[in-house]
């Protein structure tokens, strides 16, 4: 393990910036926290999280895919993918970095998405651990710790310092060009705040939201629940928590025609509009209480009975605090789940 005082960090970020692009959480004029390049004079936001995750930079919101010319009857296909660059993702939460994880056995799964297998390949993330959880945090639930976060380097703060331990070749590597910055030291400090952040966590509102209830082979059991009715009825089909969400992973692909040729391109979907996934035999879901349980059914069930168990939800709490009539996965696991997580 290394550190460096805190007034050191922005020699650090410099040194970073020199051999990759770095990103990090900053403030924005509405005091929310959203990644932006780091630049001379941008300084690290304080927020636990940002608004929307770090999902963008691996699976962007749109996306171009490639593009056609027609010429009489011919096609001639474009290949509109660019090589990524090195870039160094900074600040990321132990709940986003599970998060990839889950992204991961999707998009890396046979057969590959080649625009996300390259950008994960040039991407280097740097985690923070949490010392302030807010009262939606409920990562725990899902067997996430957030005083040890993964990812290719982990990062404590402390009111002081900086403590950097590398995880992976890549984590490694860099820490290497940051060794005139930092030094090497115990982790006596860092053990002191896992164990102070770790009583916060115990005291938290969702501290005993547990996920048993839930997982593979449970289909036939939650499925006709008739509590989805009652859970469903207010839902707006708004697609505010897809959107948010680090985990979510849908998406639509469409042509647009510029003029000079046509364009395919990819863009963010949402299970909860009344469009997604729509045939020319029409809607397979259509009504909102379809489409409200196949979002949180997919998460809870399918994809845990997909996955080696895995839940497609990793607590960051950000549906949480968005949801503009306050519906969310936590209520489903409560209301479905019975009192244990009262």
């Amino acid at each position: 393990m290394r550190k460096c005082s805190l007034e050191k960090l922005d020699s650090v970020f410099a040194e970073i910036a020199n051999s990759f692009k770095l990103y990090l959480p900053v403030d924005d004029k509405d005091g929310k926290a959203k990644y932006s390049e780091w630049a001379e004079g941008v300084k690290w936001s304080n927020a636990l999280n940002t608004v929307r995750s770090p999902k963008d930079f691996f699976f962007p919101q749109t996306e171009d895919l490639m593009g056609f010319k027609c010429s009489g009857k011919n096609i001639e296909i474009i290949d509109t993918r660019n090589e990524s660059e090195d870039f160094v993702v900074f600040g990321v939460r132990a709940c986003d970095v599970k998060s990839f994880d889950i992204l991961d056995r999707v998009f890396l799964k046979d057969p590959v998405d080649s625009y996300y297998s390259n950008r994960r390949d040039h991407g280097i993330i740097i985690s923070v651990a949490c010392t302030r959880p807010a009262e939606t945090c409920f990562c725990h639930t899902f067997g996430i710790d957030p005083t040890e976060p993964a990812g290719d380097i982990s990062v404590w703060k402390t009111d002081s310092e900086v403590f950097w331990q590398s995880n992976t070749e890549k984590g490694a590597a860099l820490l290497e060009k940051l060794q005139a910055l930092t030094e090497e030291c115990d982790a006596d400090a860092v053990n002191d705040q896992k164990e102070k952040v770790s009583a916060i966590m115990k005291k938290l509102p969702l501290a005993g939201l547990t996920a048993d209830k839930f997982g593979a082979g449970k289909t036939k059991e939650l499925f006709d629940a008739p509590e989805w009715d009652s859970l469903s009825e207010a839902c707006l089909g708004c697609g505010t928590c897809t959107f948010i969400c680090p985990t979510c992973q849908c998406y639509d692909i469409k042509d647009f025609n510029t003029g000079k040729g046509v364009v395919r391109f990819r863009c963010w979907d949402s299970c909860m509009y009344s469009e997604f996934t729509k045939m020319s035999a029409g809607q397979p879901r259509l009504t909102q209480k379809e489409r409200f349980r196949q979002r949180f059914m997919h998460k809870l069930v399918y994809y845990p009975e997909n996955n080696d168990g895995l839940f497609s939800c990793v607590g960051c709490g950000r549906c949480l605090a968005k949801c503009p009539i306050s519906m969310n996965i936590v209520k489903v696991m409560k209301t479905i789940g019975g009192k244990e997580n009262e």
